[in-house]
């Protein structure tokens, strides 16, 4: 049988400081018609490389395709060149990047940008080119195309952004659709709605996709097959159904033990897969997850790597021995093992943190005097608390508000009015020189564990410098002392303090920025994103690190992020926002078991669960619309366009937030008149 695109024996290597990297290793698959494949692994095991070298746009030099075939129409791509290659990339095969903004050219409009394409490819006139666009922008749920067409892409959210990069990757009607990480920027309902039309695309056009990406619930959800890569090769291939229903190989079973669950047992240990991935540079002929292997046996370090091996049907593992999720479990130590639930045991009665009517507004300028105009109310009228020892999950889309809080508890911002209450004070209006002495008790871990370190400092001057900032400690060999037990205390080896930055890995580097928040014995940390920009594997770590940091130390988190899954598995309570107000506040167990408000029902069902047996019996209702602007905050309830529940009333009352059962509150009118408060 013939396959639409058939990748044979890829191997893709780039020279750097006169060393050989493997990145593409021999790696052979193929996609057919019609169908969703998914390409899944860590951060550097080669699932782009991969596509990238398919229709050669790796950097050359340093990179070289070195050997293979890449038949597509039974042409072999690797060796066309000049208007060949041109009429395939962006005709018979788009490519939808990761960033939206940085695949578009901020300076031209995105209707002269697709109208490019369509002019180079299909040879129309620029009127039906245009006419052609327009109808693209409609497919793809632009509204108003007519007019946004002329649109710059800073006028667009991130979602309309990377719908316009779908219509422009669509615009030549290509057979194969690469999405390269394509909805990991995207806000979860965001994601879900783009995903929702590209498997429309796929069943009204026949067109197929190859989605690259590290969310497995996601590849639960649309995936017809998957090829799990490590370390430049493909480690397993299968369809959905038999790689999550009876795993293979040791690596994508520890993939699947390290993500958290929507339907997870509270307590569920997550299991990280130890070490980090191996470097490729001059790579020998051996199982190359040998080291973090928890079924390995003296046998593999002396044979060498092994090849893919039939298990039935379509389904292939690279593993000398028939591992199964059981046998790794016990290995393991129990890959299904449950803690202790750990709101049973903690002691939640004094109030760490109290925010009070919280306002955060931004004034509008214009003119030549610069008049106030208007405002930006980024956070408008928000309370809630936070009991010593606690976890307080804060979710909601981007522009919500999260961030702002934040930075107005931090006292990065002065709120405009309100309180926040730090252990009896309040920090909200106080004067700088009063706050020092408090800042010491509140830290911060950023969502990027890079771009938040400086690069030129070491490793160990980062996590002291609060240290001496905050005169901790007297003596040089004191500071050292404390530096050394601040690397033990997040899981680094205290010997690599006098490295910089960019010799660590991710996950060691988020470490380094938890142990710069300790160092100056806090007792609230706020976690602002910190694990998103993580792989799956090292959040589990990340995760089980602020869990165990929490019980030795008594720490209080405000847990901010958009995966719903984590923050279940980690909070006690969660607060949700909408539009700088909080429309549900509610302990873990009532919020995911049993939502009110519209918009978090919403919001739960766009998570995707990485189980393709669950997805196909539950049902899929998406969020509609986009978020409303702050500045043309609509009247009444900010939710009304979107909501499948509103009335006439709502678009006309503003509803507060009230409780409805004890510790859970919510604010919408037609859930108060139904719970009859």
């Amino acid at each position: 049988m013939s396959h639409l695109l058939e990748v044979k024996n890829l191997q893709t290597q780039f020279t750097v400081d006169r060393n050989v990297v493997k990145a593409v290793d021999g790696v052979s698959y193929y996609v057919d018609e019609g169908e969703i494949v998914a390409v899944v692994g860590e951060s550097g095991s080669g699932k782009s490389v991969t596509q990238y070298s398919g229709i050669q746009l790796i950097p050359t030099p340093p990179g070289k395709i070195v050997g293979g075939e890449v038949l597509f129409n039974g042409k072999n791509l690797l060796h066309l060149s000049g208007e060949e290659l041109r009429q395939v990339r962006g005709g018979d095969i788009g490519v939808v990047f990761q960033e939206p903004m940085t695949s578009l050219n901020p300076v031209l409009t995105i209707g002269y940008q697709i109208i490019e394409t369509i002019i180079l490819h299909l040879k129309m006139n620029k009127k039906d080119a245009r006419k052609h666009a327009i109808e693209l922008l409609k497919s793809v749920g632009i509204p108003d195309a007519e007019a946004r067409i002329d649109y710059y892409p800073h006028q667009f959210s991130g979602g309309m952004r990377q719908r316009v990069c779908i219509a422009m990757a669509m615009a030549c009607n290509p057979k194969i659709l690469i999405a390269d990480e394509a909805t990991t920027a995207l806000d979860v309902t965001t994601q879900a709605q783009i995903l929702e039309m590209l498997k429309d695309i796929v069943k009204n056009t026949k067109t197929s996709v190859v989605m690259v990406t590290h969310n497995l619930g996601i590849v639960a959800r649309y995936a017809d097959r998957i090829y799990v890569m490590y370390a430049g090769e493909i480690v397993e291939s299968g369809t959905t159904k038999e790689i999550f229903s009876n795993p293979k190989h040791p690596y994508t079973i520890s993939l699947l033990n390290a993500i958290p669950r929507l339907d997870d047992p509270k307590g569920r240990q997550l299991i990280p897969i130890d070490g980090i991935p191996p470097s490729l540079i001059n790579k020998q002929d051996i199982c190359a997850f040998l080291p973090r292997c928890p079924h390995r046996t003296a046998a593999c370090s002396r044979k060498p790597a092994p090849r893919l091996q039939s298990h039935g049907g379509n389904h292939y593992a690279a593993c000398y021995e028939d591992v199964t999720n059981e046998t790794m479990g016990n290995v393991a130590s129990g890959s299904a093992a449950l803690m202790d639930d750990p709101v049973e045991h903690k002691d939640l009665n004094e109030t760490l943190l109290e925010v009070k009517n919280l306002k955060m507004y931004f004034p509008v300028m214009k003119g030549v005097l610069k008049r106030k105009v208007a405002d930006v109310k980024a956070v408008d009228d928000v309370s809630f608390s936070i009991k010593k020892g606690e976890t307080l999950g804060l979710v909601g889309e981007s522009g919500c508000g999260k961030t702002t809080i934040i930075r107005s508890i931090l006292r990065m911002y002065e709120p405009t009015s309100g309180e926040v209450i730090f252990d009896g004070q309040n920090i909200a209006n106080m004067p700088k020189s009063k706050l020092r002495p408090i800042r010491r008790n509140i830290s911060l871990v950023f969502q990027d564990p890079f771009s938040s370190l400086d690069p030129r400092q070491s490793a160990g001057s980062i996590v002291g410098e609060p240290l001496i900032i905050h005169k901790l400690t007297n003596t040089k060999a004191e500071y050292e002392k404390r530096v050394d037990e601040l690397f033990e205390l997040v899981g680094l080896n205290p010997a690599w303090k006098n490295r910089v930055p960019h010799e660590f890995s991710g996950g060691q580097r988020q470490r380094i920025g938890i142990a710069r928040a300790l160092a100056s014995n806090p007792s609230f940390i706020v976690c602002d994103e910190a694990i998103s920009a993580l792989d799956v594997s090292i959040q589990a770590q990340i995760i089980n690190l602020l869990e165990d940091l929490q019980k030795k130390l008594g720490l209080t988190y405000l847990f901010v992020a958009h995966d719903l899954s984590v923050v279940r598995h980690i909070s006690d309570r969660v607060v949700v926002m909408y539009l700088g107000k909080i429309v549900e506040v509610a302990d873990w167990k009532s919020l995911y078991e049993n939502p009110l408000h519209p918009y978090t029902k919403g919001l739960l069902a766009a998570v995707p669960i990485p189980d393709p047996f669950v997805e196909e019996n539950r049902e899929h209702v998406m969020l509609e619309g986009e978020i409303p602007s702050v500045m043309n905050r609509p009247k009444g309830c900010a939710f009304f366009n979107r909501c499948p529940m509103a009335t006439k009333e709502c678009s006309e009352v503003e509803p507060p937030l009230v409780e409805t059962e004890e510790g859970h509150s919510v604010a919408c009118i037609k859930v108060r008149k139904e719970v009859g408060v």
